[in-house]
C-alpha cells in the first residue's frame, strides 16, 4: 500500500482524512513542502470552504510540485474543494486558477434547491472506473458543498441535486471526489483503499 502525502494548505479537513487513511494502514505524511510532494507515493488534497483558499497552493509552490508529480505519474486525489481545484477554476473565486487538469469551470448550483447540498446522496457509477472498483452504482456518499463541477468525459460518478453534477472524476492518475470519503462509511473507505493501492496501467 502506498504512503499517502496529505497536503496541508490551512483549509483542509485534515484530521478525519488522515484518520481514515491510517485506519486503512497507510503511512501518512502531512505537509506543505513541495519537496515532500515531489517524492510522494501518492498525494491527497482535502478541502473545505471557499475555493479562494487554493491560492495558497500557488503561493507556496505546492501547485507546481503537484503538476510535476501528476505529469510524472504520481496518483493524486482531490477531495471536495480538492476535486474542484483539478478544474480550470470556479466562479466562487474569479481569477483564482485551478490546476486545469480538466479545462472546464466549476459553478454554483442553479437556483431552485437549498444550498449548500448537505447530506447523503447516491452515486451513479460509470463502468470501468478503477477508483470505484468493487462499489455498486447506487451506493451513497456524504456531500457538503454549494459549487459543483460539470459532468464531463472524465466523470466516473454522477450525483443529482436538481441537476446532475460530477461526484467523481478520473483520468489516468488524476482523480477527485466531490463527496467526503472519510465521512462516507464503507463506500468511502473502499474509494480510499482503491486509491492507496493504485498501480499504473
Amino acid at each position: 500500500m502506498n504512503r499517502a502525502t496529505v497536503i496541508d494548505y490551512k483549509a483542509g479537513n485534515l484530521t478525519s482524512v488522515v484518520n481514515a487513511l491510517r485506519h486503512l494502514r497507510a503511512k501518512v505524511t502531512v505537509t506543505e513542502s513541495p519537496a515532500d510532494i515531489a517524492c510522494a507515493d501518492c498525494i491527497v488534497l482535502p478541502g473545505v470552504g471557499h475555493f479562494s483558499a487554493t491560492v495558497r497552493l500557488e503561493q507556496t509552490g505546492v501547485a507546481a510540485a503537484v503538476r510535476a508529480a501528476v505529469d510524472g505519474g504520481t496518483p493524486f486525489l482531490g477531495i471536495c474543494v480538492g476535486l474542484q481545484w483539478l478544474f480550470a477554476g470556479s466562479t466562487e473565486a474569479p481569477g483564482c486558477a485551478g490546476l486545469a487538469a480538466f479545462p472546464e469551470m466549476c459553478d454554483r448550483f442553479a437556483p431552485g434547491r437549498k444550498i449548500p447540498h448537505v447530506g447523503w446522496n447516491s452515486l451513479e457509477i460509470r463502468p470501468a472506473s478503477r477508483l470505484f472498483a468493487g462499489i455498486s452504482s447506487g451506493s451513497y456518499a456524504y456531500f457538503t458543498h454549494s459549487y459543483r463541477a460539470p459532468v464531463i468525459q472524465a466523470t466516473v460518478a454522477v450525483t443529482d441535486y436538481a441537476e446532475p453534477f460530477t461526484a467523481a472524476v478520473e483520468r489516468a492518475n488524476a482523480m477527485g471526489v466531490q463527496f467526503h470519503p472519510e465521512k462516507s462509511g464503507e463506500t468511502g473507505l473502499r474509494v480510499l483503499r482503491n486509491f492507496l493501492e493504485w498501480e499504473p496501467c
